[in-house]
C-alpha cells in the first residue's frame, strides 16, 4: 500500500476551490479544479502532507471508484465489484454518507443502504463471514455522491474538517471558520514583511491564520486525522510529515500584525486562541473601537469580518460601523483593505466604491469581499539603472 498511488480529491466551500488548486500547485501537485474540489494524485505521503498543510480546503478523500449506474442493481454490483478488502479490515466501521443530483437514482437513504449492503456482501464474503461484521475497529468514513448517472464513491482521510485546526479554545458570537480566514488572508496583498490588521477580530481566527501562514506553520500540525487510525497507513509515513513540517516552520520571521475588538472578553479569548496556535508572540491584540484607530505605518493590509446585520433592527448599528470604517480607513491611502460581508449597501455606507468584489460563501450564507487596493510602494532604483 505504501508505494500505491491513488485518485484523490481535495473539497472545499464554493468560492475558494481556486486558492486549493493554486496551494496544490504550490506544494508541487498537477490538479484539476472543479466547484468545490480539486482533484490530483498521490500516495500515503501526499496524502498526510496535504491534511497538514492544505489551509483553505475542507477534506482530503480518496476516490475508491467511479462508474455509471441506472438501476439499483447496477449501483449494487459495481460497488460490490470494488475490492474493499484492501481498504476496510474485518471490524471496520464504515458509515456511508450520501448526496444525489439530477440522477434517476434520486433517493439518497436507499443509495446509501445498496452501497452499503454491496460492501457488507463483500467484505462478508471476503472474510467468510456468516454473521454481522462487527464495526467495532477503526472508522472508513465513505460518500457515495451520484451526479446524474455517474457515481462516485469516496473515502475520508481526514475525519473532523481540515478547518478544526485545533487552537479554537472558545469562539465569538459568529465566528469565521479557519479555513474561511486563511482564504481572506491569502485573498490579498500581504506578505510577511508588511502590517496586517484585524481591526474587528472576534475570537481572532484571521489574525492567527496570518501568523500561520507569515510563519509557514502547517495548519494541521497540532491535531490528528482519522486516516492515522487505518492499519495499513504506516504511522512513519506521518511522524515524517511532521517532522519536515516541524523544519520548514519558521519561527524567527518578526511579525507586524495587529487585532483589536471593541469587546475586551473576545480579547481575551483571541489571546487564548493565539497561545494554543503557538502565536501569541507574534500579534498585538488590543481592545479598541473601530474610531479610534490610528497608524503612522504604510502599505499595509486590513483585513475586516465586520457584523453583516442579519438580524431585525440591527441595520442602522452595523451601517453605522461601516460608516466609521470609512472615515477610519479611506485616508489610509496606501493601505490595501478587504471587508467580508453580505450587505450589498456596504459600498455606499463606507464612501467608496471598491476596486474588485469576489463572491464567496461564508457557510451557506452568500458574501461579497469588498477589495480596495493601495498605492504601490515607490519602485526602489537599482544601481546600475
Amino acid at each position: 500500500m505504501n508505494s500505491k498511488k491513488f485518485k484523490l480529491v481535495a473539497t472545499a466551500a464554493s468560492g475558494i476551490e481556486a486558492l486549493v488548486g493554486k496551494e496544490l500547485r504550490q506544494l508541487g501537485y498537477d490538479c484539476e479544479v472543479e466547484n468545490g474540489k480539486v482533484y490530483f494524485e498521490g500516495g500515503l505521503e501526499d496524502i498526510a502532507r496535504t491534511n497538514l498543510w492544505l489551509r483553505t480546503a475542507d477534506r482530503i478523500k480518496i476516490v475508491v471508484a467511479e462508474f455509471e449506474a441506472f438501476t439499483f442493481d447496477e449501483l449494487f454490483e459495481k460497488t460490490k465489484a470494488v475490492a474493499w478488502e484492501d481498504l476496510i479490515p474485518m471490524d471496520g466501521e464504515f458509515p456511508v454518507a450520501g448526496k444525489s443530483i439530477k440522477s434517476k437514482l434520486y433517493s439518497v437513504s436507499d443509495c446509501q443502504a445498496i452501497v452499503k449492503k454491496a460492501i457488507v456482501n463483500r467484505l462478508s464474503d471476503v472474510y467468510h463471514r456468516t454473521t454481522r461484521l462487527p464495526e467495532s475497529g477503526a472508522l472508513f468514513p465513505l460518500e457515495v455522491a451520484l451526479l446524474k448517472d455517474k457515481v462516485t464513491i469516496t473515502l475520508d482521510t481526514t475525519g473532523s474538517s481540515l478547518f478544526k485546526r485545533g487552537y479554537r479554545t472558545e469562539k465569538g458570537g459568529a465566528p469565521l471558520k479557519e479555513n474561511m480566514a486563511a482564504a481572506l488572508v491569502m485573498l490579498t496583498t500581504w506578505r510577511k514583511d508588511k502590517p496586517f490588521l484585524d481591526p474587528m477580530c472576534g475570537s481572532g481566527t484571521i489574525a492567527i491564520e496570518a501568523a500561520l501562514i507569515g510563519h509557514n506553520m502547517a495548519p494541521g500540525f497540532n491535531r490528528s486525522f482519522v486516516c492515522e487510525e487505518w492499519d495499513w497507513f504506516d504511522k512513519e509515513v506521518w511522524d515524517s510529515a511532521r517532522e519536515q513540517a516541524e523544519k520548514e516552520a519558521d519561527y524567527n520571521v518578526e511579525l507586524d500584525i495587529q487585532a483589536s475588538d471593541i469587546d475586551g472578553k473576545l480579547i481575551e479569548i483571541a489571546k487564548r486562541n493565539a497561545a494554543e496556535a503557538g502565536v501569541l508572540d507574534s500579534i498585538t491584540f488590543k481592545q479598541m473601537q473601530v474610531a479610534d484607530f490610528t497608524t503612522e505605518k504604510e502599505y499595509g493590509v486590513m483585513v475586516a469580518n465586520p457584523p453583516y446585520g442579519q438580524r431585525l433592527g440591527e441595520e442602522e448599528e452595523v451601517r453605522q460601523l461601516y460608516r466609521e470604517m470609512g472615515k477610519v480607513f479611506r485616508p489610509l491611502d496606501t493601505w490595501s483593505k478587504y471587508i467580508l460581508t453580505s450587505d450589498l449597501t456596504f459600498e455606499k455606507e463606507y464612501g467608496e466604491k471598491a476596486t474588485k468584489k469576489r463572491k464567496l460563501y461564508n457557510g451557506a450564507l452568500r458574501t461579497d469581499l469588498f477589495q480596495y487596493w493601495g498605492k504601490r510602494p515607490p519602485r526602489v532604483k537599482k544601481e546600475n539603472e
